[in-house]
């Protein structure tokens, strides 16, 4: 890995340049690497605060700015980088192989070498003629699949997941309204209340995909397609989901998280009432003070298992907010495993969040696993169905799967507004 001095030119913050490596600020790093990416991590990092103290002092133009942008592009990525790190490694079992080169066939190479062992070539070979040994140079290509970036939602992971027997799953809630009162010795003792009982219903909904592939090319390819098609129907249904889960309306689908806020479809969907909110005290952006607010606004004993969910444009909001005494309150991660902070929080990076704007619900913070409940109905089931439509084969695949806040208390939302 090679590193920079703060002199050095500055160039524009790259992605994932290759499956292996991470570049940004002249630094090039081994994503597979915990080490490198965390040493390339703070190096960006401290570029970056210096950068943005430049651009709020006097020295502040066009150029720091952009200056300022880029090294945070590349902060983002390397901090991305450590996150899908640490994804796998917190993974018990990573569903889905990656296909990679396949094994060589046996009956070929044996042919093969017993081809060359009996030294029956008489003529002078060319790879030129395929009939003069052509046929043994065939043209390399290429045997694994170059997949497009699906931002899988991590809210799954987060939340409590209860897989069920029946058509639907329904939870009791106690407001534990108990009345009580102190009495003297003699005097009477009049009923008091009695809590009430309230309930609410999850539903699962359901999602489906019918891809088909020709019969011939299923026994011809030179890859596992049936396995190669489950792993991309597993990823887009994971992918559905997330959006679900932040959103969704309920209509054959999971309610989102964000309609039980407060103002929102479900605000009194619960008998509990909805998930508080937090303005950020500014009409469109985050502040240190907002932040504080909304992490002192939850119950102590929500605060252990608490971490806040944003997507990554707001994270980029975040790394520029500091505290009274001047210091950065977004940190990145120092080692393997661990996350980034926002004045100490975990962040949890969540795709289908909102962005920074107006009005908007840019962040959640509280216990996941405390707040929102994800009900599976019997997993993902495929149908392989070759007669429908011949002589393609069809892979009908579905998943039954609902959700909801099962109790609002644990978590608060941060709405994008003046504070009234």
């Amino acid at each position: 890995m090679k590193h920079v001095s703060p002199s050095a030119a500055l160039i524009a913050a790259t992605a994932l340049s290759t499956p292996r490596a991470v570049t940004g600020l002249g630094i090039r790093a081994d994503a597979n690497d915990p080490k490198a990416m965390i040493s390339a991590l703070q190096t960006a990092f401290e570029e970056f605060k210096k950068a943005h103290d430049d651009k709020l002092s006097a020295k502040a133009d066009v150029v720091v700015s952009e200056k300022v942008d880029r090294i945070d592009a590349a902060v983002g990525n390397f901090q991305k980088a450590i996150d899908d790190l640490n994804a796998k490694v917190a993974a018990a079992n990573l569903g889905g192989a990656v296909i990679g080169d396949l094994q060589a066939d046996p009956e070929y190479v044996n042919a093969f070498k017993a081809h060359m062992r009996k030294g029956d070539v008489q003529a002078a070979m060319t790879k030129g003629t395929d009939a003069d040994g052509g046929y043994l140079a065939p043209v390399e290509w290429d045997r694994t699949i170059t997949n497009k970036l699906k931002e899988i939602s991590p809210i799954r992971a987060n939340a409590r997941v209860i897989s069920i027997t029946g058509a639907g799953f329904k939870k009791l809630f106690n407001d534990r309204a108990i009345g009580s009162g102190w009495v003297g010795e003699t005097a009477s003792r009049p009923a008091t209340s009695t809590p009430q009982i309230g309930t609410l219903d999850f539903v699962p909904g359901e999602i489906y995909a019918n891809p088909a592939i020709s019969q011939q090319l299923l026994d011809d390819a030179a890859i596992n397609l049936e396995q190669w098609l489950a792993d991309e129907v597993d990823t887009e249904f994971a992918r559905q989901e997330g959006i679900a889960f932040i959103s969704g309306d309920g209509a054959n689908k999971p309610f989102g998280i964000l309609t039980y806020v407060t103002g929102a479809a479900n605000a009194a969907k619960h008998p509990w009432g909805a998930i508080q909110v937090v303005n950020s005290g500014a009409a469109a952006a985050f502040t240190s003070d907002g932040f504080i607010d909304l992490f002192y606004s939850l119950p102590a004993a929500y605060r252990s298992n608490a971490k806040l969910y944003a997507n990554r444009l707001a994270q980029s909001s975040m790394r520029k907010l500091k505290d009274g005494q001047n210091n950065y309150l977004w940190q990145p991660s120092y080692a393997a495993g661990q996350p980034a902070t926002l004045a100490g929080e975990t962040i949890v990076e969540v795709p289908d969040m909102p962005g920074v704007a107006a009005n908007n619900i840019a962040a959640l913070y509280g216990d996941m696993d405390a707040t929102y409940l994800v009900v599976d109905r019997v997993g993902i089931r495929v149908l392989r169905d070759p007669f429908t439509n011949k002589p393609f084969v069809h892979f009908y695949t579905t998943k039954r799967v609902g959700g909801g806040v099962h109790n609002p208390e644990p978590m608060r939302a941060l709405k994008v507004a003046v504070n009234p």
